[in-house]
Order: structure tokens, then C-alpha cells, then sequence
């Protein structure tokens, strides 16, 4: 008996094509299933924790149907909600969990065991199967980011205001340091992950990429770089000139300063002089040939501020990580007076950076959203 050769390959793919598609269900169940498992377990071994866990249908009655949103990023969106109390929050939704629910459990683990002025608060979370959000209080001034970059002369702060906001930033990140039972390493220090409440006090936010560590850790293992290019540490690429500590932290924030005090992004390709493209280099060049740096329409005293900030900027974004200090000693420095500061060694322009230098600022490790306005 003769089968048509036809016949028996269309009845094979026929046949063979449901199992396939079982196959695939069954791979992507199993996948799904160990990330939710995950985090299922992760919070069974700390429900010592302080948020609260909401179901997702109240998440839904606290956005109105997720009906007013913030902002938006390479994690999901950020919508506003009410609580039952009345208080206003910020409610994240994740989009794209990374590595079975880490970035949601770094979140939980990190603030959800710690309560500081300067450290964003987390109030609640949800996790149902795929759905995964986090409940924050709400911040009405939004993200440091437009208030440094923005062309409007409406939403510029004054260099008090500014100074106050970098003291307040650099008491967050040094409680995270030394502050709790474990030391807790951000990776992503930079305007964007800065929130400022009614008064402009300033929070740390976005915990996705943090790490905890024990207190007395002084090198710490990472894997692999993590954070936003522009504001990583050197040694994050570089294993040569030192281990990864918390000094990472340190250099991010010795960034986020230096376009604090500058009003500027610390590379700018478009900028009018080329001495002027990499900001730090530049203005060590200006303050150690004992120039002045141009402050439009600054007081003498805010051109002080604006000094202090620069120097200690450039400490905290040395080449070595042992040069740079501790956020404990940059809060002394912050808070001491400016001639009391001595200038350091140039900082070094990395091949990193000449790299953004020549092909533009558009690299970014954590897919931050320039429409983000609260996370």
C-alpha cells in the first residue's frame, strides 16, 4: 500500500503543529510561573516589610481606571492615585520585569525597610500574576531633571535652592550607605531618579537597579556595569583602577552635582567651544587658572555656592575610587565653607566619554524616558 508523500508531510505539519504550540505554552508558563514564584517568595521570607500589599482591582480604584499619568520609562508608567485616606500617590506600573522580578523585589528589599526625609517612601505594592506595582508618595515638583535643563527661566531654582536640594540628595545616598542594618548601593544616581515634594526637599528614587550589601563590605561583586552612562563610575568599566564600593554612588553623584551648579549636562556635543564639550574639564581649567566662573544675574554669595558645588563635584568624580571621599565627608564639605576646600587632580576624560563626546548622549543602560516626570 502506497501513501502520497504530499498527504503524509501535510498530515505530519497538521499533527505536529498543536504539539508545537503546547510546547511553547508549556516553556512560557514555566518561565512566567518561576518569575512570579520569585517574587511570591521573596515576599513570604520578608513580610517583616512595612508597605502594604494592595490587590490590583485597588490599584485600579486608586488611579480611576489609570485614567492620570505622570510619566513613562523604560520600567512601565507612573500614574497618580488617591488612597481610601485622601493622600495623593504615585503609583508605578511595571511593564517589563527584568530577571524573574528582580528590578520589582530590589525596589521592596531596599526602601521598603527604610524611612528617611531624603529617600523616596514606598507606601504599598501589588502583585498579581503579571501585574506588578509599586505605590509611592507623591511628589507635586516632579523630577530634578527640568529643573536643571529646562530653557524656561520660570522653572529655574536659585542657586540657594539648588544648594540646599544637593545637601539634601547627599544625606539620602549617605544614609543609604551607613544609615541601616545593611548597606544599600543605588547604581543610578542622576536628576531623573531625584523627586522633589511641595517644598523641593529633595528624594532618591527608583531603586531597580540597587543592590544591598553587608555594612561592612567594602568591595562588593557585581556581575555586570549597571546604572545610566554619563553618570557611571569609571571602575564600573575599568577593573583595574579599583573595585566596585559604594564610591560608585559617589562619582554619580559628583555628576548630578557638577549640572547642578553648572545649569548644564556635563557633555554637550553643540556646545560653543570645544574646551567647553566635556564641563568638568573645562571648569577645572577656569578654577585653577584662578578665574571666575560666569554666573548670570549670581550674587557674590551665590557665586560662593556655585564654587563649592564645582570642587566638591570634582572630588567626588575622581579617577581612582580611593580619592574620592564618602558621603558623609561630602555633606561636611557641602555644608563647610569654600575656602576651606582644596582643588583635586584634574578629573580624567575616560575613552567612555569620549566615546558620548563624539556619538552623542543617547546611551542610557536603565532606558530612562526624558518624559518621566516622577520615577
Amino acid at each position: 500500500m502506497t501513501i502520497d508523500y504530499g498527504i503524509f508531510i501535510a498530515a505530519k505539519v497538521v499533527l505536529g503543529t498543536p504539539c508545537v504550540i503546547v510546547f511553547l505554552i508549556c516553556k512560557w508558563r514555566r518561565r512566567h510561573l518561576s518569575s512570579y514564584d520569585a517574587v511570591e517568595e521573596f515576599l513570604q521570607s520578608h513580610n517583616n516589610l512595612m508597605p502594604i500589599r494592595y490587590s490590583y482591582s485597588e490599584i485600579k480604584k486608586m488611579t480611576k481606571n489609570f485614567n492620570d499619568k505622570l510619566g513613562e520609562g523604560g520600567y512601565g508608567t507612573v500614574f497618580k492615585g488617591t488612597l481610601r485616606s485622601g493622600r495623593l500617590v504615585a503609583i508605578k506600573m511595571l511593564s517589563k520585569s527584568k530577571a524573574n522580578g528582580q528590578d520589582f523585589i530590589n525596589e521592596v528589599a531596599t526602601i521598603g525597610r527604610i524611612h528617611h526625609i531624603n529617600v523616596v517612601q514606598l507606601i504599598g505594592f501589588c502583585v498579581e500574576r503579571s501585574k506588578r506595582a509599586l505605590v509611592y508618595e507623591f511628589m507635586p515638583n516632579g523630577s530634578l531633571n527640568k529643573y536643571i535643563f529646562s530653557p524656561e527661566a520660570s522653572t529655574l531654582l536659585s542657586y540657594d535652592k539648588m544648594y540646599d536640594i544637593a545637601i539634601g540628595v547627599a544625606r539620602g545616598i549617605e544614609y543609604l550607605h551607613q544609615g541601616c542594618d545593611m548597606q544599600i548601593l543605588h547604581f543610578d544616581i542622576k536628576p531623573h531618579n531625584i523627586i522633589l515634594d511641595e517644598n523641593f526637599t529633595p528624594k532618591v528614587s527608583d531603586f531597580g537597579l540597587a543592590k544591598l550589601y553587608p555594612a561592612d563590605d567594602n568591595i562588593v561583586s557585581l556581575t555586570a556595569a549597571r546604572g545610566t552612562l554619563g553618570y557611571m563610575a569609571p571602575e564600573l568599566f575599568y577593573k583595574n583602577i579599583g573595585g566596585v564600593s559604594y564610591k560608585a554612588d559617589v562619582y554619580s553623584f559628583g555628576m548630578l552635582l557638577m549640572e547642578m551648579a553648572g545649569r548644564r549636562k556635563n557633555i554637550n556635543a553643540v556646545a560653543e567651544h570645544t574646551s567647553q564639550i566635556y564641563f568638568p574639564t573645562w571648569v577645572y581649567d577656569q578654577l585653577n587658572d584662578g578665574k571666575d566662573i560666569e554666573i548670570e544675574d549670581a550674587t557674590d554669595e551665590e557665586k560662593k555656592i556655585g564654587k563649592k558645588m564645582i570642587i566638591v563635584a570634582l572630588w567626588c568624580i575622581q579617577m581612582m575610587p580611593s580619592d574620592r571621599p564618602s558621603m558623609n565627608k561630602v555633606v561636611q564639605m557641602l555644608e563647610g565653607e569654600v575656602e576651606c576646600l582644596q582643588m583635586p587632580s584634574k578629573p580624567f576624560l575616560s575613552s567612555l566619554e569620549r566615546i558620548i563626546t563624539g556619538g552623542g548622549e543617547n546611551s542610557n543602560q536603565s532606558n530612562e524616558s526624558s518624559q518621566s516626570s516622577q520615577f
